[in-house]
């Protein structure tokens, strides 16, 4: 019997890759709990998927804090009361600062919709695609202080066509995205890397 390890998933948006991670784990049997969803927006979507998933929630607003620091103190703090082994970021759109890795280094990864080191940052689709390339794709990677910049873990490439409008290379990396993320996990698991 593997032990359960217990992760927290943090996103600001919509969820969708929080439901594909979540139902993953279930149907693939992972040893793993999904303890926690740490948002840092009000009246988002993956709130209500987190519900629906049966999954606690925390949500952060850091302009309640006087700085990023407080705010993570406060996460860190939810982290250590629910014993966290890892931390997966689905869609969370902040740099996570030294008060959090701090607690996690190695024990953070993150998702990007574009083969980094290109198109870093909030727009990598949509950046990728106003640059004309042919192909761009997801990367897993390591979080580290800086932005999208941690060490590659997986890659994984996607087709950009002549004929796409920028929702069709959104849907077809989502596509990816929701297969792959759980795929990579699962491998880490093996390996023992959490």
């Amino acid at each position: 019997m593997s032990i359960i390890k217990k992760i927290a998933i943090f996103a600001s948006g919509e969820g969708s890759n929080f439901t594909a991670l979540c139902q993953a784990f279930t149907r693939e049997k992972m040893p793993v709990e999904v303890a926690l969803l740490v948002c840092d927006h009000q009246n988002v979507p993956v709130l209500q998927r987190a519900e629906n998933e049966g999954v606690p929630t925390m949500v952060v607003n850091f302009r309640d804090y006087p700085d990023k620091a407080s705010a993570e103190a406060v996460i860190a703090a939810r982290l250590a009361a629910e014993q966290i082994d890892f931390i997966l970021l689905a869609g969370y759109m902040r740099i996570i600062g030294p008060t959090l890795l701090a607690g996690y280094a190695g024990k953070m990864v993150n998702i990007h919709p574009a083969l980094l080191p290109n198109f870093p940052g909030r727009h990598g689709i949509e950046d990728a695609y106003e640059a004309g390339v042919s192909t761009t794709g997801v990367t897993i990677h390591w979080v580290d202080a800086g932005v999208d910049s941690g060490q590659i873990i997986a890659q994984r490439q996607v087709p950009i066509y002549n004929t796409d409008q920028l929702t069709d290379l959104e849907q077809r990396i989502h596509q990816v995205e929701h297969k792959f993320y759980p795929a990579v996990v699962k491998e880490l698991l093996e390996k023992g890397e959490f």
